[in-house]
């Protein structure tokens, strides 16, 4: 009975694994290419912090993780079944230590925040002369959260991009003659008239449950897969098996 059980949780531990494998291999490949359309961040002081970057990273991370714990499950290997409990560890300590400072730290980092966010805009807006083609992570968080700036479309003053209209890009909702530029801020034109501080922050409250249920069941499945592992592993080192590939 304790060997089919044992058996029965080495496979569910090889099954799981492989979804999240393929989850992150999914993951990197997005970030691969999106690297290619997005090339700055919307932070002035961590330019490296896109969202390309940002999926790349975990990419890399989930991809390793769970191959260490498929491998390590299905062939039985002490070594590769440590070492998945010992990263799991690591990064459900990593991701309760961010969950803690962001609602310590929640105000100050609101402001640290906005005032980031003013200067990347500002940065773009003095490295990029075709504001219509920016390639950033703006186009990216305005089309996605329907918002314009950080605070509102006059933070991009005359060089407001495509990405703050919701018409198509074949059908430009501002002008491109320069001499209207000034024209194109008024309400005549559809500009998203909301500031992308507000929207995400509006879309965090909205989704203030969604996502603490998404990080407690993530951070069950940790806890259960460091479980599984060292079960695993203690079964290993009490029949002998050592450290067979």
């Amino acid at each position: 009975m304790a060997q089919n059980c044992l058996k029965c949780l080495k496979y569910i531990m090889c099954a799981v694994n492989f979804l999240f494998f393929i989850s992150g291999a999914i993951m990197l490949g997005y970030g691969v290419y999106l690297t290619g359309y997005q090339t700055h961040s919307l932070l002035k002081s961590m330019k490296f912090l896109t969202v390309a970057n940002l999926l790349l990273v975990s990419g890399i991370i989930v991809t390793c993780v769970s191959f260490l714990g498929f491998i390590g499950a299905l062939k039985e290997n002490r070594c590769f079944l440590l070492t998945f409990f010992i990263l799991l560890l690591i990064l459900m300590l990593v991701e309760l230590s961010v969950a803690c400072l962001l609602l310590i730290y929640e105000s100050k980092i609101s402001k640290v925040l906005e005032e980031d966010l003013n200067a990347g805009l500002q940065h773009e807006k003095n490295n990029n002369s075709t504001m219509t083609h920016l390639k950033s992570d703006w186009n990216l968080v305005q089309k996605t959260f329907s918002c314009c700036g950080v605070n509102g479309s006059s933070d991009w003053g005359t060089q407001v991009p495509q990405s703050c209209c919701p018409t198509p890009a074949d059908i430009p909702c501002l002008p491109r003659d320069s001499e209207k530029q000034e024209e194109a801020a008024s309400s005549l034109y559809p500009i998203h008239a909301k500031g992308c501080l507000g929207a995400l922050k509006e879309w965090f409250e909205n989704n203030f449950l969604t996502t603490g249920i998404a990080v407690i069941a993530l951070c069950v499945m940790e806890v259960l897969g460091m479980c599984i592992s060292m079960t695993l592993f203690c079964h290993i080192s009490s029949s002998g098996l050592s450290y067979k590939l």
